[in-house]
């Protein structure tokens, strides 16, 4: 199997590698522009930091081995990773700090699903030691901001509330809890309908929290009518409040207070980028407030408010390849000039004009003829491979220019 990619994994060809860095330096420009500053961490890390609070299933990491000081493993998502590295190698920088990253992170499939993909590609930023509406809506105008330069159109932002969700949940009895929980995740209505119901209460209740999505405006309404804890009206009266600050902006905005995340360790929003190019759903990014995960890692568990959110390369890759607008590259970039040495003799001189070209202050991609062509072989290779420009190298090292 030594000639084979192992099950799940993936090579990445030139024209990928192009068209991904091209949609990762817009994304990157995007956050500097903000004021982000990108941080690398670790791809390995302690299974315990990975699993912190519950945040992530075991199942999901990939386990690397076991050592004296404890198991490792494959990051999975870099929220973790870097709200470790915050509090304990940043506790001296200034608040708030505005941190990007773009990375490749790990997870094992679902049992029964061998050959799923294990790599997935995000770029993405946190906005550590900031709670607020403000930073709320700094987060969400941002990922707006991102599809805005990459170009795409048809998208909308899935916002939900942890916090509000949870407490809406909380009649159910665990089990049921859990059930219904996974069936709101999983957008699962038949399932949701047929489970064993107390009461039928809580069945209509349960029904309620799966239509809990559409219009913010209409959302609200209709949950400020349920028996609501004062914790609850005052997240409400947060939403709104968010949804006034984002007003001058207008956002393709669907709430819904049905949206379960992934990962556990959301405290506040939560929210989705999804598309439907090509008629096809794809999930671009996703993100949310964790008011209580930086104290997980504190040297004294000490707690900091934290928001932020992570786009998919593989799935914005997708998405701008299907749309006929897309400015993503089509072809690898084009070789500028190719040298050639007219006779032996100026071999040597070759490669100074070739070092020459390359020392210009704009970038010029210069690749050298290694002989065994002829000069028809040569013009046809050159077609064949889009070079822009030949260049014949006498031996007294006059280079003549030919336009391909």
């Amino acid at each position: 199997m030594i000639h084979q990619a192992p099950a799940g994994a993936r090579d990445l060809l030139p024209l990928e590698v192009a068209q991904k860095c091209w949609i990762n330096d817009r994304l990157q420009e995007v956050f500097q522009r903000w004021g982000y500053q990108r941080i690398v961490t670790s791809t390995i890390e302690w299974l315990d930091t990975l699993m912190a609070g519950g945040a992530i299933e075991r199942s999901t990491v990939i386990h690397l081995q076991d050592t004296s000081e404890g198991a490792l493993g494959l990051r999975p998502e870099l929220t973790a990773s870097i709200a470790r590295t915050a509090v304990t190698r940043m506790e001296t920088s200034t608040y708030p700090q505005r941190i990007c990253y773009r990375a490749n992170v790990f997870r094992n499939p679902p049992a029964g699903y061998h050959g799923r993909q294990l790599e997935f590609y995000q770029a993405g930023v946190e906005l550590l030691f900031a709670g607020g509406l403000l930073a709320d809506a700094e987060i969400l105008l941002l990922v707006a901001d991102c599809l805005k330069i990459l170009g795409l159109t048809d998208w909308h932002l899935v916002l939900g509330q942890a916090s509000l969700t949870q407490s809406l949940l909380s009649p159910f009895p665990e089990p049921l809890r859990q059930q219904v929980r996974g069936c709101l995740a999983n957008l699962d209505y038949v399932t949701l309908e047929s489970l064993f119901y107390p009461s039928a209460a809580l069945k209509e209740r349960a029904l309620l929290l799966f239509d809990l999505r559409g219009n913010p405006l209409d959302v609200l309404s209709k949950v400020a009518h349920l028996d609501l804890h004062d914790s609850d009206r005052a997240i409400i009266n947060d939403l709104k409040s968010l949804l006034e600050l984002l007003s001058p902006n207008p956002l393709p905005l669907i709430l819904d207070l049905s949206l379960v995340q992934t990962f556990d360790y959301y405290t506040g929003v939560v929210f989705q980028v999804v598309s439907s190019t090509d008629h096809q759903l794809r999930v671009l990014g996703q993100g949310g407030r964790y008011d209580q995960l930086l104290g997980l890692y504190h040297p004294q568990k000490l707690s900091a408010p934290g928001i932020g959110f992570s786009l998919n390369l593989d799935d914005l890759h997708l998405c701008l390849l299907s749309a006929k607008d897309s400015a993503i590259p089509r072809q690898t970039p084009a070789i500028d000039y190719l040298i050639i040495a007219q006779t032996p003799q100026a071999q040597a001189a070759v490669f100074s004009y070739a070092q020459q070209l390359r020392n210009s202050d704009t970038l010029v991609r210069v690749a050298l003829d290694l002989g065994g062509r002829n000069p028809e072989e040569i013009r046809e290779y050159a077609r064949s491979c889009r070079i822009q420009h030949l260049a014949w190298i006498t031996e007294d090292g006059t280079p003549l220019i030919e336009t391909v």
